[in-house]
């Protein structure tokens, strides 16, 4: 990868092409593993898409007070979970980093509290679904850090100053849930089709802004009641929802997928812009 004299990212190559953005529903992180109707989603939705020159992801798993930048040559990949088993703890996805796009991007969000990070990697969040979408780990990865002390609107607004990167061949990937409340979950029905009520009004809801571009009902998401309060306790897993949707042009069609639920309050629903 080189920088242009614009700070721009781009291929020696190949000619530039617009990347589509994924939100992606990663669930339990045996699902890194697993062969199930989720990652076989996911696996389905990046067949329909050109191989990225580099990816960004945000993971719901790393949250900072500031915004961070994974900007080492080798990201290790992180195990942040117990009780799993060691066949999951084995599993290693050595995907490349890009001290350049980590650069570019904090130079592109020099208004925010943006720093360099050298000592994070990938989470869970962010490979347990890479490895589905790229198993032979050949994209460079940076992934990016959910700044905790900042309001939501903050992170969309954020967000959005990214977009010229989709031109410049990365692809962004932001891994959370949008409906997730782990205290709530029934784990014995964690391998089967299942959503609470709240779960499944919340994430029709959600579905309906989504597809209706209403952006600010999504950014808004307290003023929603009950069952939003629910289906959010905690906002980490929610806000990668709001850095995709940033993104999204007026015009660009979203097509939704891996549209379960599942323990009775976790929603999979993912889906990919353009």
């Amino acid at each position: 990868m080189n920088l242009d004299r614009k700070g721009a990212v781009f291929a020696k190559n190949d000619p530039p092409h617009k990347m589509p953005v994924l939100f992606i529903g990663h669930g339990s992180p045996m699902n890194a593993i697993e062969e199930n109707q989720f990652t076989e989603g996911i696996k389905n939705i990046g067949a329909t898409i050109k191989k990225p020159e580099l990816i960004l992801c945000v993971s719901a798993h790393w949250e900072t007070k500031g915004t961070y930048l994974t900007a080492m040559e080798n990201p290790r990949t992180i195990h942040d979970f117990g009780g799993f088993p060691k066949e999951l703890y084995d599993v290693v996805y050595p995907a490349k980093g890009s001290p350049e796009l980590a650069a570019r991007v904090k130079h592109m969000l020099k208004t925010r509290d943006t720093g360099l990070d050298f000592g994070w990697g990938l989470d869970h969040g962010a490979w347990s679904v890479l490895r589905h979408l790229y198993p032979d780990a050949g994209v460079p990865v940076v992934q990016m850090s959910i700044d905790y002390f900042i309001e939501p609107q903050e992170h969309y607004y954020m967000m959005k100053q990214l977009a010229p990167l989709r031109e410049e061949g990365v692809l962004f990937v932001a891994s959370g849930n949008m409906v997730h409340n782990l205290e709530k979950a029934d784990w014995t029905k964690i391998d089967e089709e299942y959503g609470f009520d709240w779960a499944l009004e919340a994430g029709e809801k959600m579905k309906r802004y989504i597809l209706g571009n209403d952006h600010k009902q999504l950014i808004n998401y307290r003023c929603h009641g009950k069952s939003f309060e629910l289906a959010i306790p905690t906002p980490e897993h929610y806000l990668p929802l709001l850095y995709a949707l940033s993104l999204k042009e007026e015009d660009e069609e979203i097509k939704i997928f891996n549209n379960k639920a599942v323990a009775g309050s976790i929603l999979m629903t993912s889906f990919k812009i353009g």
